[in-house]
């Protein structure tokens, strides 16, 4: 699977426990950022990363079954909101979009889930976080991602419709 994110905390923060337990249930997890100042955070969370500029502009790294994108980025970078859409056209991989500022033109596209963080991803994402200093305390136990694909015959996203 591939994450992409604008920096290292917003992925830790937002999707860190669903990165985490992706892996540990034997997912391999790349993401591509663009502020990547210490990569130690996804590290612990068992990801490897790519830096998203090089990633973009040289289509390097894994042909994903899973990306997760965030909306942030999805608006602001015609490259990813253009390659999001023909993935979504093509349909030839689960596509989820996670952050706080949703478009409403995707709504009919895309559903809500949560993940439920498992115990071992709580404790992990509370390190990432103090890794990357940013406030641990508020680590919850589920994350909202909006995904084109609720229930993946791969095995791929496995969310709980937040509905």
């Amino acid at each position: 699977m591939v994450v992409i994110g604008p920096s290292v905390v917003d992925v830790v923060r937002l999707l860190g426990g669903w990165v985490f337990d992706r892996v540990t249930s034997g997912w391999d997890a790349t993401v591509a950022v663009a502020d990547h100042p210490d990569v130690r955070p996804l590290q612990i969370l068992g990801a490897r990363t790519l830096d998203l500029e090089t990633a973009l502009d040289n289509q390097i790294g894994p042909h994903p079954q899973v990306i997760a994108v965030s909306v942030d980025l999805f608006q602001a970078d015609d490259r990813i909101r253009n390659g999001v859409l023909a993935t979504l056209d093509r349909g030839d991989m689960d596509v989820a979009l996670w952050g706080e500022n949703w478009p409403a033109n995707l709504d009919e596209r895309f559903c809500t889930g949560q993940h439920h963080l498992s115990g071992a991803a709580r404790v992990f994402k509370a390190q990432a976080m103090a890794a990357a200093n940013a406030p641990a305390d508020n680590v919850v136990g589920t994350e909202v991602l909006r995904t084109a694909e609720m229930l993946s015959p791969r095995g791929g996203l496995r969310l709980v419709s937040a509905s």
